[in-house]
């Protein structure tokens, strides 16, 4: 089991970060030094997640939403939608899990998320190593799994990415989970203006 100081060593910015006063409803993460301050999700977001956190086994993974990750070399903490990581993996207490007991991070794009899910979020995940990044998209209605992460600092990436379109399956063998995803239960957001990620 690893463990993590759940308060990083880090002085200035983390501290900050660490003692604000965030209003209810708010969501704050750290992303690489820049505090990130976010209304609440959608209620078509929300579903999304309990749609994926039920597919998948939780006898043999533990599934944690609005859990904070350390990721001390990149200055972050970020809060996945959906953290993924093996059954007895990482501490049973605390505010931070340690980015290298996670097997998956899911995202699941708002609608003024997308820079942050596509591109910063992308680097800081595949930076850290983390297997595979999942980036659900409600604006494109798509699925984008990112497997292989290569790289360091803001010029890692992952080196595999796979789409798939809401209502098919996606297949989710790279995180040897051995189930392929129903995404016919994802809802698309209405009257967003299309972009062009990945």
């Amino acid at each position: 089991m690893t463990a993590v100081d759940d308060r990083p060593r880090t002085t200035g910015i983390v501290k900050v970060f660490e003692n604000l006063d965030v209003p209810e409803g708010f969501k704050v993460e750290l992303l690489r030094g820049v505090i990130v301050m976010t209304a609440g999700p959608d209620v078509a977001h929300n579903d999304i997640v309990e749609a994926v956190q039920d597919q998948i086994p939780r006898q043999r993974w533990r599934r944690l939403q609005t859990q904070d990750i350390a990721i001390l070399e990149e200055t972050s903490q970020p809060q996945p939608d959906l953290v993924v990581l093996e059954r007895g993996a990482g501490p049973g207490h605390g505010r931070l899990m340690p980015s290298e007991v996670i097997t998956l991070l899911v995202e699941v794009v708002s609608k003024t998320s997308m820079d942050r899910d596509y591109m910063v979020k992308r680097s800081i995940y595949a930076a850290a190593k983390i297997p595979a990044y999942f980036i659900i998209d409600p604006v494109m209605a798509q699925c984008v799994l990112l497997t292989e992460p290569v790289g360091h600092g803001e010029d890692a990436d992952y080196r595999r990415q796979r789409i798939t379109k809401f209502g098919d399956l996606t297949p989710m063998e790279p995180l040897d989970l051995d189930l392929d995803l129903d995404t016919s239960e994802f809802a698309a957001y209405e009257n967003v203006r299309p972009h062009r990620y990945p």
